[in-house]
Parts: C-alpha cells; structure tokens; sequence
C-alpha cells in the first residue's frame, strides 16, 4: 500500500533536559490515512509527550515526501531531493522527476552514504540535487491499531479496484435474481401467445360436433 505522509506542526512547552520550559514549535511527520486520521494521530502522540500539557496543533498538511529511511541510530533527520533520469519516448529526451526523501544520520557525509545505500533497488539513475538538515524532529509510522478511519471512508485504492463500487464488495447480490428473471419473462410471452391461440380457435359443441354413422 503506497503510504502517506503528513506534516504536522505543533506548538508546545517543552522541558529540555536542565529542566527548564520553553515555548518551542516543532514539525513530525507521520504516515496517515486521511487528514482526520493525521489529526487524531498526532493529538495522541503529544499527549504522550507533552504529559497532560496543553499544546495547539498549529498546521496538517501533505507532505511531499515519498519514503522515509530510518536507522537505529542517527541525531537529524536529514531531507534529500533527487532527480530521477528517465527517457520520454515520444520527445526523444531525458525526463528528470524530482523526489523527496528523509534519513536518519548524525551528519550530512553518513546521510549521503545512507542515502545511496537505501536506493540501491532504483533501476533508473538518479542525481542528488539536494541534502540539508530537515525542519522534522520526528516521525511517527503507521500504526493499523491507532488509525481512525472515519465511518463510511472508502479508500480510493479499494474503489478503483472494484468493478461495481455502488455494492460493499464490488458483487451485485441481485444478479442471480437477474439471470432467473429473464425465463420468467419468456414464459410470460408464450403464455400470452398461447391465449391468442386460443381465442381465435373455434370453440367445439355438441351441436357442431359430426355425428358418426350408425353401423
């Protein structure tokens, strides 16, 4: 499933390690299904952080970055841009797109290294316009468990992937009904040209009957 991230800046009184409070505003990126779920997302997370504090979610927006390459150990986040090289067949010329990724890394030099390291998959060469520290201080994954989905929100993943999107599961439960309708309607037109039939044959009586001849 292609993932979503979300960009969320959230002021708060935050006690640094002297143990003093300061008023800071910080950025965290967290993977999210919809911008509800961002938002519900986010206020958990600064509950837990913040410990019964107050805080403002300033601003949710979409974030444009397309993979985020955590490691075990690293201080900064750091947010690279890269153009990918590909060819545009029907002008005859290079085709650059640019992407956006964020690594973990204590420094620029091992961001780098992580960088080229986590795009070995890439089968397309690409150049690396970009590498700076990044504004995020954290990012929070997606988690099943803590996502909310609100009532009646369908992904558009699932609705493309349906061929009737107006049914739960993309089945018409009344096709069959469908299907034994139409010998019903037949039967109704054979039965209508049998009473033709009969109104116009001519109705048989004793009077009209032929007497056979007596032996």
């Amino acid at each position: 499933m292609m993932q979503t991230w979300f960009e969320s800046k959230v002021k708060y009184m935050k006690v640094s390690e002297s143990g003093s409070e300061t008023m800071v505003t910080e950025n965290f990126l967290l993977d999210a299904v919809s911008y509800t779920d961002a938002e519900t997302r986010i206020i958990r997370q600064m509950q837990q952080m913040v410990r019964g504090g107050e805080f403002q979610i300033v601003d949710i927006k979409k974030s444009r970055i397309a993979e985020v390459f955590p490691f075990e150990n690293g201080e900064w986040w750091f947010k690279a841009a890269i153009n990918l090289v590909t060819i545009d067949e029907d002008a005859g010329k290079e085709k650059k797109i640019k992407t956006n990724y964020l690594i973990m890394a204590d420094d620029i030099k091992e961001a780098l290294t992580r960088l080229d390291e986590s795009l070995e998959y890439l089968v397309i060469p690409f150049v690396v316009t970009s590498l700076a520290v990044s504004p995020i201080v954290d990012v929070f994954p997606y988690n099943p468990e803590e996502a909310q989905i609100p009532d009646g929100y369908v992904p558009v993943a699932e609705v493309e992937e349906k061929k009737n999107p107006i049914f739960t599961d993309g089945i018409n439960p009344y096709a069959e009904d469908e299907q034994d309708s139409a010998p019903i309607e037949e039967q109704t037109e054979e039965l209508a040209e049998e009473e033709t039939e009969v109104a116009e044959a001519p109705d048989e009586t004793e009077d009209s009957a032929e007497e056979k001849p007596e032996e």
